[in-house]
């Protein structure tokens, strides 16, 4: 039996609005009931905003309320732990934005205090539940796309609306723990959870901004069924929010475009007003948003925690989840620094078993297996033919019938 569920948020910022947006909408029966801000103003006007009876600077109170059952964070990154133990303490089911610490660490921290208090530990990553992702994850686990081989996430903008994301020991670094953390995750839902990131090579820079954080980088992972992740992030993009991923397999291919490219263009001479996240521009050539918090995949994710809240099941982003990828960073992080491949590091992996490796059996012809066969103009077959004892590459045409 679906159950009401009261939330205390935690945050007033963008993240805080959305999350408050979603929940006031399509589930409806799920309320926020007490909202925190560090400023008792922006605490008062949010919750008359939204219509959220209890306001409060206090974080301790606003998570001790009786009158919730569910905590939600929506704080910079080096407030989560705090947060995650006091919910704890007070029994609370917990709802935590991305990414779950600023390093593995401190995500194994929170994990092992949801887990031994026996509470739910949802991992908002919103990414991972946008209508097309699901669809696209769906049908990989169809076997449409055979296995994967290669899964390509990019994540760029103009850069943050909130100042404590430039600052380098609040967030916890850059444009990497900012939007790696999205793409990392959406990597590994297109090549399997227990498939085991193993390494990372990744480059970092800062080109643009006068912060000691890096504000481009690009990163590939090593899994271990020899399946390759790279994610490309920045804070210098311009013209919107870009959101792309793309999947390859031995069978099939997949691209999604989220978000600056939906098939939503107009064009303006005036002022238009809000046009979308990120958005750098109210005039000219734009491209709109129909549902923002459905496209970013608020809905469905809200919808999965609390249905698994609900039924007792795990959600498809759990606590766990946010750990590895913190350990996927901090290997970004080692390997920007020694430039070379750096170990992802998981005291805790979790797999029942090892991951296939990727590969096939061949077809043969003469005993030599088939590398590639081709249609070629003039109704004739090009085999491109390999000789397993020798190594040797043979190409043959043939006249067809």
């Amino acid at each position: 039996m679906p159950q009401v569920h009261n939330v205390t948020m935690l945050g007033t910022g963008l993240i805080g609005m959305f999350y408050t947006m979603t929940m006031h909408g399509q589930r409806g029966r799920d309320r926020v009931q007490v909202v925190y801000s560090r400023t008792a103003d922006r605490a008062r006007a949010f919750a008359a905003q939204w219509d959220i009876p209890t306001y409060t600077d206090d974080l301790k109170a606003a998570i001790e309320d009786p009158g919730t059952d569910t905590v939600v964070i929506g704080l910079p990154n080096h407030m989560h732990v705090e947060c995650v133990r006091l919910a704890a303490a007070a029994g609370k089911n917990i709802l935590c934005t991305k990414p779950l610490g600023r390093t593995a660490a401190e995500a194994k921290q929170m994990l092992d205090i949801v887990e031994q208090a026996g509470i739910f530990g949802g991992y908002l990553e919103d990414l991972a539940y946008t209508p097309k992702t699901l669809k696209a994850l769906a049908t990989v686990k169809a076997g449409a796309l055979g296995d994967i081989t290669w899964a390509r996430s990019r994540e760029t903008h103009p850069g943050p609306h909130s100042a404590w994301f430039w600052d380098k020991e609040a967030a916890g670094g850059g444009a990497i723990i900012d939007l790696g953390c999205h793409c990392a995750e959406i990597i590994r839902n297109y090549v399997g959870k227990e498939n085991r990131p193993l390494e990372v090579m990744c480059h970092a820079d800062t080109l643009v901004h006068p912060i000691p954080a890096e504000d481009n980088a690009i990163a590939l992972i090593k899994f271990e069924s020899g399946a390759i992740g790279q994610f490309e992030v920045s804070w210098t993009f311009r013209g919107g929010m870009d959101l792309r991923d793309e999947v390859a397999g031995t069978a099939g291919t997949i691209w999604t475009n989220h978000f600056l490219r939906t098939g939503f263009e107009m064009f303006t001479a005036a002022k238009g007003g809000y046009v979308a996240e990120k958005a750098e521009s109210e005039s000219g050539w734009l491209f709109p948003v129909g549902d923002e918090v459905h496209e970013l995949g608020y809905n469905h994710m809200f919808s999965d925690m609390f249905d698994a809240m609900d039924n007792g099941t795990q959600p498809m982003e759990s606590f766990y989840d946010g750990y590895v990828i913190n350990a996927i960073l901090d290997a970004a992080f080692a390997s920007a620094k020694s430039r070379q491949w750096e170990p992802v590091q998981l005291a805790d992996w979790r797999a029942a078993a090892p991951a296939r490796r990727i590969g096939a059996t061949p077809a043969l012809v003469d005993g030599m297996a088939v590398v590639k066969e081709e249609r070629m103009h003039g109704n004739k077959l090009k085999q491109i033919l390999c000789n397993q004892a020798t190594g040797e590459i043979i190409e043959r045409i043939i006249d067809l019938p």
